[in-house]
């Protein structure tokens, strides 16, 4: 199968990297397997112009574009851009027409596409994702569920495939996006490659999430997240919590919906799993004192959310 690495100005360089070192591992190791070889992967990095250069400055060669129009995946690696609102700037921008018609138009044949982290806003900017479920940086979740309301977005998962497009995780995530296109055509082949590169299998980013930096999106998120950490052993009431902070029990209900995707009562279960599993890790208090430390009274609801992982 043809694969089309699509390599922009200042793609990311490890996941640039993570995607053809995965392929190219997969491609060395194929034959190692019992029975008749996969087919091997016909690896082509290409882009709008004939050289760029990777967000630490080094230059990549590519090929013309147009490689990618028979290709039966299209990759497009990260761009390296941290910073939400310049990187909504840059994904709309006119210097990214060309990548957006590149990415349309693939979705318009058909073409299986792929992305992760940052490169999932070019491809929901370019209207790749509409109507589809997707993930994307855990991080930046808030302003990806603003800005592209058309897309159903599962930001606690590593990887996600709707309808031929697939998505995944913060950087390093690419190597987990690699992995699900070899697994999808070969699951021993990527779990020898899996192996090989020393690799886990990661299904979720919820471990990673910190809560924090999520609610600090949104104004009254980011001062409902200091309320409830400023009463964290005690009993919490939402209710209360609408009150002090000068809005309705609704409003504050719609505004955590919008931006985090989820209610009041579970930012304050993950709140108080991100406290315990803090505890646990640097003291050495029991169960049921780490749970008495929460706002739990016994240990069992928190050892339930624990076994639920955030996920």
């Amino acid at each position: 199968m043809k694969v089309a690495v699509l390599a922009l100005d200042g793609v990311f360089d490890s996941g640039i990297s993570a995607v053809l070192d995965v392929l190219h591992t997969a491609n060395a190791l194929r034959r190692e397997l019992p029975g008749a070889a996969p087919p091997a992967f016909d690896i082509r990095t290409v882009g709008v112009r004939r050289h760029v250069r990777s967000g630490l400055g080094h230059r990549i060669d590519t090929e013309p574009a147009r490689e990618a129009e028979d290709a039966g995946l299209l990759v497009l690696p990260a761009l390296m851009e941290r910073r939400p609102s310049a990187l909504l700037e840059a994904v709309a921008a006119p210097g990214q027409r060309t990548a957006r018609r590149i990415l349309a138009e693939a979705r318009e044949r058909r073409t299986p596409l792929a992305s992760a982290c940052t490169g999932t806003f070019l491809l929901a900017e370019s209207g790749v994702l509409d109507g589809l479920r997707a993930t994307t940086s855990w991080w930046l979740a808030p302003v990806f569920r603003e800005r592209y309301r058309r897309v159903t977005l599962e930001e606690t998962r590593m990887v996600t495939t709707s309808d031929g497009v697939t998505t995944a995780g913060a950087a390093f995530g690419h190597l987990d996006l690699a992995l699900a296109l070899v697994a999808a055509r070969s699951p021993a082949l990527a779990d020898l490659v899996r192996h090989y590169l020393v690799v886990d299998d990661r299904a979720s980013q919820a471990a990673y999430t910190i809560t924090g930096a999520m609610a600090r999106h949104e104004p009254l998120v980011a001062a409902f997240e200091r309320w409830v950490r400023a009463r964290i052993e005690e009993p919490l009431s939402i209710a209360d919590a609408a009150r002090d902070l000068g809005v309705s029990e609704r409003t504050l209900q719609r505004t955590m919906a919008r931006t985090l995707g989820r209610s009041p009562i579970r930012l304050v279960q993950d709140l108080r799993v991100e406290q315990a599993e803090h505890l646990l890790r640097t003291t050495a208090l029991p169960l049921a004192a780490v749970a008495r430390r929460v706002g739990y009274e016994s240990p069992g609801p928190l050892r339930a959310l624990l076994r639920r992982g955030r996920a």
